[in-house]
């Protein structure tokens, strides 16, 4: 018995053939829409500013009890590596010295992962299998040991909240995928097939094509992996000499490409462009350390759409500062193209802004595409010289045909030269469908983050035993959603993530909704105070009972403003 459980934890069971009819299956992949009402058109007034995003704050107490709850867990932790270090040291061999070896781990530093995060686990990678449509197959386990799980080979089919799949491309079956195929067909499954040079076909070329003429440039460079794009990009256009400006909510692979650059960084306060001004001119005026002579150039780092807090760079003004101090500007992507825009191209498109104004773009195909890997793009001349010099592209695998069929295919299909209509329904889908849940959960009583327009809204937990208990009660309401905590946010401000997609009908949003409001009930959640919307009456908490969200929720998420109605 023992042996067969170890077998069991270390291997996850193949998924059972699905039996049902193809109609069903491509339903349960994205959701057929019922009517044109449910359709928005996601873009920026222009010429208006920017609505700040108003994060509102719970009562003192939750952030007290907040504090006192990873208090207590803090204490009983190194209580129990006190003594665990005496009474089971084969537990704690990583931490302990041994034979004039140093530890591993500092049982300090790795505290929070060992004491904290493990007990929780369970909310965190689940496995999955099959397309992360419009619903989601998790594979069922329960806990065996500290680490590990036993699974019984079966699956709970949940509503899939917790994938990026923006547009709804995930779909096993469908004229991407059919391209796709082709691909494989008339290329081979390696990049490597009789017709590549040095790994590069045919088919790479009109993918780069195709992208930057998407996104508005003269020309880009693909490459195999996204977090590989930020990683090693710094180091093809910035050195010791460069200055690189870089909101302080920057995504991980930038600040790592950034460090590997050399090039000397400062943070500005988050999508605060009177931070950012400041800091342009100070550094400006004092120029490099110690020689204290002009930069070489100076490089603004700033992300289109927010992964974590949901909202979305000033661009406008960004671009306005880029200008009046000759600065370079890179923008990443990754979650803002094909999510953004009247025509899914991204930041600048839902703003109105000149691509020509942004010198570097960067993006990922992870997301809204239903791909993988990155792309840069730019002008001619700067692509042409990064690719010589850009490491990921030089010294990486290139991307396979299939994925390049992929690519292509859902571009096409965005822009309308392949099943004219139907990149327009998806675009106006996820706009529509980003609005209405935000609203909805505001309505209700949640603390809810981020711009009304973007698709990731996070819905703010706070105290630390709470984290599980949404993951848990939504799973086994059939709902798949992700659960943030520190290090990947402050430590006080846990969150579930929402990431809302194309592939998911009105009636599918009604459904979480009505769960969140059981769930909201339950465990006390609705913290809001009003201040950020979705209140009746302005300045007093929103109470709205779900049958009055559902009846009048349609026409309010169709206002240009998600804010008070009176």
């Amino acid at each position: 018995m023992a042996r067969k459980e170890r077998v069991l934890t270390a291997n996850i069971p193949n998924a059972a053939p699905d039996d049902r009819p193809q109609e069903v299956l491509d339903e349960l992949e994205y959701g057929k829409l019922s009517t044109k009402r449910y359709l928005y058109v996601s873009k920026h007034p222009v010429g208006e500013p920017l609505p700040t995003p108003i994060d509102d704050e719970p009562p003192y107490i939750i952030y007290l009890a907040t504090y006192i709850s990873y208090l207590i867990l803090i204490i009983i932790g190194h209580i129990r590596d006190f003594f665990g270090k005496f009474f089971k040291p084969k537990e704690y061999a990583d931490l302990i010295e041994k034979d004039g070896y140093a530890p591993w781990y500092d049982g300090f530093e790795s505290f929070y992962v060992r004491r904290l995060k493990i007990r929780i686990d369970d909310c965190f990678a689940r496995p999955i299998h099959g397309a992360p449509g419009r619903y989601v197959k998790c594979f069922n386990r329960i806990r065996h040991g500290k680490t590990g799980y036993l699974y019984d080979g079966t699956s709970n089919e949940c509503l899939n909240l917790s994938s990026y799949n923006y547009l709804g491309f995930a779909q096993s079956n469908g004229v991407c995928t059919d391209y796709a195929l082709g691909c494989v067909d008339d290329y081979g499954t390696s990049a490597c097939s009789p017709r590549a040079i040095s790994g590069t076909t045919d088919l790479h070329q009109k993918c780069e094509r195709v992208i930057a003429d998407f996104v508005g440039k003269e020309d880009a460079i693909i490459v195999s992996q996204g977090y590989g794009t930020n990683a090693n990009l710094f180091s093809s256009i910035a050195d010791s000499k460069t200055l690189v400006i870089s909101d302080e909510l920057n995504h991980a692979s930038i600040r790592f490409g950034i460090r590997l650059s050399g090039a000397s960084v400062k943070v500005f306060k988050h999508n605060d462009t009177k931070d950012l001004e400041k800091l342009i001119r100070n550094q400006i005026a004092q120029g490099q350390p110690k020689t204290h002579r002009p930069w070489k150039k100076i490089i603004i780092a700033v992300e289109g759409l927010y992964s974590m807090e949901g909202n979305m760079c000033n661009l406008p003004e960004i671009v306005e500062i880029k200008d009046k101090y000759k600065c370079y500007l890179f923008v990443d992507e990754a979650h803002s193209i094909g999510a953004l825009g009247p025509g899914g191209r991204g930041i600048c498109d839902y703003f109105s802004v000149d691509p020509a104004r942004v010198d570097l773009l960067m993006g990922t195909f992870t997301k809204s595409f239903g791909a993988t890997g990155g792309y840069i793009a730019g002008d001619k001349y700067l692509i042409e010289k990064m690719r010589t010099n850009y490491i990921t592209q030089v010294y990486s695998e290139s991307v396979p045909p299939a994925v390049m069929g992929q690519i292509i295919s859902s571009l096409s299909v965005i822009e309308g030269t392949l099943n004219p209509g139907e990149g327009q329904e998806r675009l106006q889908r996820i706009a529509f469908n980003s609005r209405y849940l935000r609203l909805g959960l505001k309505k209700l009583g949640f603390i809810v983050y981020g711009a009304d327009d973007s698709p990731v809204i996070p819905v703010l937990l706070f105290l630390p035993a709470k984290m599980p208990a949404v993951s848990r009660m939504l799973y086994d309401m059939k709902i798949a959603v992700v659960i943030v905590s520190y290090p990947a946010t402050p430590l006080i401000s846990g969150r579930a993530r929402l990431c809302v997609s194309a592939a998911l009908t009105k009636e599918d949003l009604d459904y979480v909704l009505q769960k969140f409001n059981e769930v909201g009930d339950q465990i006390f959640l609705k913290f809001s105070s009003g201040i950020a919307g979705g209140s009746k009456v302005e300045g007093e908490p929103p109470r709205w009972a779900i049958e009055d969200v559902l009846a009048t929720n349609v026409e309010d998420c169709k206002k240009p403003k998600l804010g008070y109605f009176n």
